[in-house]
Order: structure tokens, then sequence, then C-alpha cells
């Protein structure tokens, strides 16, 4: 089973997104990792080989390890121990200098990027989602490692939203329970970003009525 907690910590105007979880008992590693506006910023890897294999009782200590990772790298990054320098912002244009630009942004744009979700038919059993994508270019099919796939819940009765990166075969698993939903349109929304390229799949969800007494 695979526990991570994530988390946005905002630090004057820019806000953090701090996510950790269990790669799983094959690897055995705590990942905790800090992204900012789609980059990689910081990365915490501990394994917990002493645990394993798992019982209750250890299972509960790797709860605690994973919980006292996390809340370690938010606080660091709250309090100014963990440097970050974070990207910078887009530069605005002025509306003569957009008109200017136009030709030569639309020559230079960048390439829209392929999401599949590839278990697109058994990503969800019971309440436990388990999604399995893979990111290509779309200009030449070339498989994209190291971007970033996004993955949330729209209509949620809590907010939702979980990260990850794409490996070396363009593809990576985000999982997760999922959350009650409330709103008129739920969504499963996933998109995915490197440098100025992006993509996006969103997947209509139909919420379960509550059971009244």
């Amino acid at each position: 089973m695979l526990f991570g907690h994530n988390t946005d910590v905002k630090v004057a105007e820019t806000v953090y997104h701090v996510q950790t979880e269990d790669r799983g008992t094959a690897n055995g590693l705590i990942d905790t990792t800090v992204y900012c506006r789609g980059r990689v910023l910081h990365r915490r890897t501990n394994n917990y080989i002493d645990l394993l294999p798992l019982d209750p009782e250890r299972e509960n200590s790797l709860r605690k390890r994973i919980d006292d990772q996390h809340r370690a790298v938010t606080e660091e990054i709250r309090t100014g121990a963990l440097h970050l320098v974070p990207p910078p912002q887009p530069a605005r244009k002025t509306p003569a200098a957009k008109k200017a630009g136009n030709s030569a942004a639309r020559a230079n744009a960048p390439a829209p990027l392929a999401l599949e979700l590839i278990n697109v038919k058994t990503w969800l059993v019971g309440k436990h989602a388990n999604l399995h994508v893979g990111v290509r270019k779309k200009q030449n099919g070339e498989v994209l490692a190291g971007a970033l796939v996004v993955a949330r819940i729209e209509g949620a009765e809590q907010a939702a939203e979980f990260s990850v990166e794409t490996g070396a075969d363009g593809q990576a698993r985000l999982q997760f329970e999922m959350p009650h939903l409330t709103g008129a349109e739920p969504a499963l929304v996933i998109e995915v970003t490197q440098a100025d390229s992006r993509g996006q799949l969103k997947f209509q969800l139909k919420a379960r009525p509550r059971a009244t007494a």
C-alpha cells in the first residue's frame, strides 16, 4: 500500500508544491519533491529497508516517517531553512509588444504534448485511483522524460491535486484515494507541462449520492 502527502506552501508571493510519497516496498524509499512553476527545485529521499517486510506495526512506523519527512520539508520552506530559488515569473508584455510579437510567437509556439491515460478502463477500483499516464511530443511521437504531470479532481468536497514527474520512458503513475464528489459536473483533469509545452485530458465523473437515514 502506498502513502503520501501533497501540500502547497506559500512564501511571500511564491507557492511551492511539496509532494511526499512511498515509492512502494519494491523500492523501499520515501521520496519528497518540491515543485515551483512546473520545475523541480528540491528532492529528498530516504529508505525504509529496516522496516521490511511490513506488518501492521511497521506500517504505522512507515506512516510516521512519511509524515515526519513531509512536515520537515514544508517547515524548512516556511522558515527559510531550505533555501530555494523559484523560477522567474513569465514576463508581462504591453499590448503594443504583444501585437508586434504575434507573428514571431506563432512561428516559435511550443509544440503541444500528447497525454495518454494508459489504463483508461481500470484506473479506478473502488475508491482507489491508480493513474498510469504516458507523455509524448505530438510533433514526432518522442517520449518525454522529466515532464510534470498533475491530476486534480474538480467538484471534490475538498481540494485534491496530485503531481509526479515522468520517467525515462515518458510514463508516470499517480495513486491516491478518491475524494467525495459534490460538484454539479465533477471531473478528473490530468495536465502535463514541460517548459512552455502543455497537454491536458479531462474525464467527466459521476458523483454518487450519499445514503440518507
